[in-house]
C-alpha cells in the first residue's frame, strides 16, 4: 500500500512517516499542494493524508482537482481547523473523512486502516498462487503450510508478484511501486531481494522456478499447473 502523505510541518510529517513506515506502508511526502499533484498524477496512491493549510495550493482546492480529474483515491483531511463549517467545507470538497490537529496516533492509524478496506474490499482478503498464502492483514506468508519469514520488503515484493499473477514486472516498475520517491534502491537490490525470496521459498519446498526471470523484462511467478 501507498499513502501520499501531503504536509507542510515537517515534525508531523516525520511523525507520520515513522508510524506508517513501522506498518509497511510505502510512504511519500509532499510539502505543498502543487507537490502533491505532480505526485498522485505520477504514481499510484492507495489514501492520501492532506494538510488544509498549504503553500502554492491549499488542501481544499487540491481535493477538489483531484476528485474533478476522477481520482477516486480515500482522502483524510489533517487540519487544525475545527469548526463544523470547516469540517462541511472539506467533505463537500471530496475528503472521504476529516481529522482535527493535534490527533491520537492510534485513532489515526484505525481511519486509515477503515478508508483502505473500504477502498478496496481485496486489501484485507487472503492471497494465493497454488500452494503460497498470504496474509495482508498480519503480514504471515506460508507455503505448503510451511511459514516464511520474510522482512517488510520482501513480503511486499512477493505480495506485489502474487498481485500481478502471470504479468511480468520490471525492476523500475518494481522499485516505484515498493520504495518510497525519497529512498529508491539501483536495480542490484531488487535483484538482491529476489534472490533471498527464491532461497526462502525453495526452504519451503518451492520450486526453483517459483519466480520467473523473463530475461530482458523482469520477474513473474511460475504458470499455475
Amino acid at each position: 500500500m501507498r499513502i501520499l502523505i501531503v504536509e507542510d510541518d515537517v515534525q508531523i510529517a516525520d511523525m507520520l512517516i515513522e508510524a506508517l513506515t513501522n506498518r509497511q506502508y510505502v510512504v511519500d511526502v509532499a510539502q505543498d499542494g502543487e507537490e502533491a499533484w505532480n505526485y498522485a498524477q505520477t504514481l499510484e496512491y492507495d489514501l492520501v493524508l492532506l494538510d488544509i493549510t498549504l503553500p502554492k495550493l491549499n488542501g481544499i482546492r487540491l481535493c477538489q482537482q483531484l476528485r474533478d480529474r476522477h481520482f477516486s483515491l480515500p482522502v483524510l483531511m489533517l487540519t487544525a481547523r475545527d469548526t463544523i463549517e470547516d469540517k462541511i467545507i472539506g467533505l463537500d470538497a471530496g475528503a472521504d473523512d476529516y481529522m482535527v490537529k493535534p490527533f491520537d496516533l492510534r485513532e489515526l492509524m484505525a481511519r486509515i486502516r477503515a478508508l483502505l478496506r473500504r477502498g478496496s474490499s481485496a486489501s484485507t482478503a487472503t492471497l494465493s498462487w497454488g500452494s503460497l498464502y498470504l496474509n495482508p492483514s498480519t503480514y504471515e506468508v506460508t507455503f505448503d503450510e510451511r511459514p516464511l519469514h520474510l522482512t517488510p520488503k520482501e513480503y511486499a515484493l512477493l505480495e506485489l508478484l502474487v498481485s500481478s499473477g502471470r504479468r511480468v514486472l520490471s525492476r523500475p516498475g518494481i522499485i516505484e511501486r515498493i520504495w518510497s520517491l525519497e529512498d529508491p534502491p539501483t536495480e542490484e537490490t531488487v535483484k538482491s531481494h529476489v534472490k533471498t525470496l527464491r532461497q526462502k521459498l525453495r526452504e519451503a519446498g518451492a520450486p526453483e522456478d517459483f519466480i520467473e526471470t523473463v530475461h530482458g523484462m523482469g520477474y513473474r511467478l511460475k504458470q499455475l499447473e
